[in-house]
């Protein structure tokens, strides 16, 4: 019989994930801080939940989709919190992205009351938690990883639902994920605006690029974005701020130098100090198009 789980965090992401979890049979309790979101998924059959507390009680796996380390520090560890009721045995799988050192100390705490604790990240987006497709990076105990990892592949593509190591490893994975997009997503913004800053149609550059070695999703999907003008979120600019503060931490706490991932930070500050906090993050394109003093919907796709 599928074990009882508990979902708290029904954010852009969060709910979809939900959804797909009670398609693949899991009965579901959940709790978040928007109540339509609650009664959106109670709606569908699952059990809503006053407290992280009362999620806890009733669940032998606890899943966590929160946006920053202190909203996970106070879901598992504040009063009413998930440790406050968690049962023996159970696995609480956090799959927000949030600092590695806090992941740690939150595991042990975790481990204190006979669980075990995962950080498991994911990449994909909107896009990916609705078509349970998203990539997933998991750290922390490899047979408490082998327990759920069907309850992940409810929202994963299996292929893509991978053990990196010990636990906080899913957290560096992540982090390492955004540094990857940050410049991506960087060289494809500057490249359009060299198109068009010389006179030459982007969504043509990219239709050729897209057949030879600078290929890849970032110019496939956020480079359609740029080109159509569409910073409808499916992640959000100040989520990525965030990521990329914890990738600098990250950096500096191992002696690691990352120049590039420096410059796309600053591109984002901007981006979010001109009041795009809450477009998608392919907005970056915007800070790079205005520099060149190019028109963004001079080519569409």
């Amino acid at each position: 019989m599928p074990e009882t789980v508990g979902f708290i965090g029904l954010g852009v992401m969060g709910k979809h994930m939900a959804k797909n979890l009670m398609k693949g049979g899991y009965s579901l309790v959940v709790h978040s801080r928007s109540g339509g979101s609650v009664d959106e998924i109670a709606s569908a059959g699952a059990a809503a939940a006053r407290s992280p507390a009362e999620v806890a009680r009733q669940a032998s796996v606890v899943i966590t989709m929160l946006p920053d380390t202190p909203d996970v520090e106070l879901v598992l560890a504040g009063p009413d919190g998930v440790l406050s009721a968690l049962r023996p045995n159970s696995v609480v799988i956090d799959m927000s992205s949030i600092s590695p050192v806090a992941t740690r100390k939150l595991a042990a705490q975790v481990g204190a009351r006979s669980s075990a604790m995962l950080d498991a990240p994911v990449s994909g987006g909107e896009i990916g938690a609705i078509n349970a497709a998203l990539s997933i990076m998991v750290g922390g105990d490899a047979e408490a990883f082998a327990r759920v990892k069907p309850i992940l592949a409810c929202m994963g593509n299996p292929e893509r639902i991978i053990h990196i190591g010990e636990s906080g490893a899913g957290q560096i994975c992540k982090v390492c994920n955004q540094v990857a997009i940050g410049g991506a997503l960087a060289g494809v913004s500057e490249a359009f605006a060299l198109a068009r800053k010389a006179g030459v149609d982007a969504s043509r550059v990219r239709r050729a690029l897209l057949g030879g070695f600078a290929a890849s999703r970032v110019l496939e999907v956020h480079g359609e974005r740029m080109l159509k003008g569409d910073y409808k979120p499916g992640f959000r600019t100040k989520l990525y701020q965030k990521d990329l503060r914890l990738a600098n931490e990250a950096a500096a706490a191992n002696g690691v130098a990352m120049p590039a991932t420096a410059i796309v930070t600053q591109l984002v500050n901007a981006l979010v100090a001109s009041g795009g906090a809450n477009l998608d993050y392919a907005a970056l394109g915007t800070v790079l198009f205005e520099m060149a003093r190019v028109d963004e919907n001079k080519s569409q796709v």
